[in-house]
């Protein structure tokens, strides 16, 4: 074995002379093709012979004659150099992998917890993959997917599936009423989306995925709201319920859970479960169906694999234990 070991050490330096002189059979070309001195060609060839135990060139002028012994040999080389060059192209294709960028467009809601738990697990593996990030509602997320601005979309609702658009579920949360704390209801263990009838209510924008989902709310509940504000950010929905200037139904966050009060001065805010089959929200990732040339690239189908593999177990806390909105 030792003999063997050492055999190999010597002989895989000079693989690719020795293969590049059994196709040319030409010391000078072989030097010319290789970019190396021919007195370094003729080196290895003497190494490999002493290596070898055998002759495996024979000169015939200033060609070269492949013995025996190196007809035998040679195809051995080229299938080692092969597969040799099989590994560098995996090697060098994964590096690729790490370094491709990922256009991720997701809405205001996702980007303090969803979306960065989503991204530290796929960087702990790929720690060089780099990610655009873009945010706004769900109708300008989905529009930057189709667009092709962005390759990747995480809305709420989940979007419709079609022969363009692909899309999964990761996770449902529920959805609270949100009045001040010194609101009539800010005892309640539960409320009904009656209960606020004649409320003001402090609402998202047209295009957001919660407008659409409080409307449809309010449909099975038989009324329209009456609209004070349209935010677009669930922050400023909050501080203006905090205020006293609304009520309004967002997803847990803020750090109060239901029925417990999260205040500054006479700012305050509430959480209250809400009765309603429709009081919770879908969250899933959207991804443009490609074909043909226009296929997903490496780091992309990564990042989703992932999301969608992973996703559903990495964010089941986000329901029981919620961050910030």
């Amino acid at each position: 074995m030792d003999i063997q070991h050492k055999q190999l050490a010597q002989l895989l330096p000079i693989l690719p002379v020795l293969a590049e002189l059994g196709r040319t059979q030409h010391i000078t070309e072989t030097a010319e093709l290789l970019g190396v001195p021919q007195s370094t060609v003729s080196r290895a060839m003497a190494r490999a012979s002493a290596a070898v135990g055998t002759e495996l060139l024979i000169r015939e002028g200033r060609g070269v004659r492949l013995t025996p012994a190196a007809k035998a040999l040679l195809p051995y080389i080229e299938s080692a150099l092969a597969e040799f060059r099989t590994g560098l192209d995996l090697v060098q294709h994964e590096s690729e992998v790490v370094r491709g960028r990922i256009a991720v467009t997701f809405q205001h809601t996702f980007g303090e917890a969803t979306l960065p738990l989503l991204i530290s697990a796929f960087r702990n593996r790929h720690p060089q993959a780099e990610f655009d990030l873009s945010q706004g509602s769900r109708d300008s997320c989905l529009a930057e997917l189709a667009s092709g601005t962005a390759d990747l979309a995480l809305t709420a609702p989940v979007a419709v599936a079609s022969r363009s658009i692909g899309s999964a579920a990761l996770y449902r949360e529920p959805l609270r009423l949100v009045v001040h704390r010194r609101h009539r209801l800010a005892g309640r263990q539960a409320a009904a989306v009656g209960d606020i009838r004649r409320d003001p209510f402090v609402a998202m924008g047209p295009g957001y995925g919660m407008r659409s989902l409080t409307d449809a709310m309010f449909r099975e509940a038989g009324f329209r709201p009456r609209i004070a504000f349209e935010s677009q950010d669930s922050h400023t929905v909050r501080g203006l319920v905090s205020a006293g200037l609304g009520v309004s139904i967002l997803p847990p966050g803020g750090g109060a859970g239901p029925g417990t009060a999260a205040s500054t001065g006479d700012l305050g805010w509430v959480e209250i479960p809400l009765e309603s089959e429709l009081a919770y929200r879908e969250i899933g990732l959207a991804w443009r169906e490609r074909r043909g040339r226009d296929s997903e690239p490496d780091p992309v189908r990564l990042f989703r694999e992932l999301v969608l593999g992973e996703g559903p177990a990495l964010l089941a806390g986000l329901v029981s234990a919620p961050s910030g909105v």
